[in-house]
């Protein structure tokens, strides 16, 4: 993170006697994967201009066990989910947010039953919620009349029902949305999802993340919107296998709102 992007931990409000507003859950791609920091980064610079008080937890936080669970390392994966319950709940956690749709469905859905009980929202639900309250403007900007498809990530789409927060985001940028054939409920995964990012996939005629761009590029779309990182990691490779690197830009939503403002 580059100096002016100060990013307050948990730690640093407690010691303060303050308590943030909502935590950001960074999630292990936001924090180690290069491509997907930069989605870290265009969110904390919106929550900045938004004066949104929030903490991270830094070295604190862990994975959300959503790979062990995915792929039935149950143990594994309340060992996970206690000891970060246990941490949140000791810094009084009541709202989290995430640009991950795994963390934001493990958190959200999985975690009460452990006893973890928060208000979750993916990014582009707080965004939004920002620009309702007038705490966040958004303007077209450089995507003004730009065909942009969105990508409905299933744990944030099919699993938790949220079709309508990104795009309302994208049509505030005063784009064009055009649909692909398959969105929404009906929206086909990337490949990723189940851990499947972690392994090479089976043999077959084509791979899912191929299958799933011809249908972006179909649109005749100038950049596909994702709303995960794994999604965005996914479609990206989807992109470059199709060779339209030079054509079409895979973004998050908050790169996008971030990138059309110059923040």
């Amino acid at each position: 993170m580059s100096e002016e992007l100060k990013v307050p931990t948990m730690a640093e409000y407690v010691a303060q006697g303050k308590q943030p507003e909502v935590l950001f859950w960074v999630g292990c791609a936001g924090s180690f994967d290069d491509r997907a920091k930069k989605i870290t980064k265009a969110f904390v610079k919106l929550l900045h201009k938004a004066k949104v008080e929030f903490a991270v937890l830094g070295a604190e936080e862990s994975c959300t066990g959503d790979p062990a669970k995915r792929t039935g390392n149950e143990f594994l994966f309340q060992m996970q989910a206690v000891t970060n319950i246990e941490l949140l709940n000791s810094y009084q956690i009541k709202s989290i947010v995430t640009a991950c749709p795994h963390c934001f469905n493990t958190i959200k859905n999985e975690y009460p039953d452990l006893g973890g009980n928060y208000e979750v929202m993916h990014h582009t639900q707080f965004l939004k919620s920002l620009l309702d309250e007038g705490r966040l403007t958004i303007d077209g900007g450089k995507f003004k009349g730009k065909r942009i498809t969105f990508h409905d990530p299933c744990y944030l789409g099919r699993a938790n029902k949220v079709y309508e927060a990104p795009r309302e985001l994208i049509e505030k940028l005063e784009a064009e949305l055009v649909e692909m054939k398959r969105c929404r409920q009906n929206g086909l995964c990337c490949g990723a999802g189940g851990a499947q990012m972690f392994k090479e996939p089976e043999k077959g005629d084509k791979d899912v993340n191929v299958e799933r761009t011809e249908e972006a590029l179909n649109t005749n779309t100038e950049i596909i919107a994702a709303g995960c990182p794994f999604c965005n990691t996914m479609m990206t490779d989807g992109v470059k296998a199709k060779e339209k690197e030079g054509e079409v830009e895979v973004l998050d939503i908050a790169e996008l709102i971030s990138n059309a403002q110059d923040l």
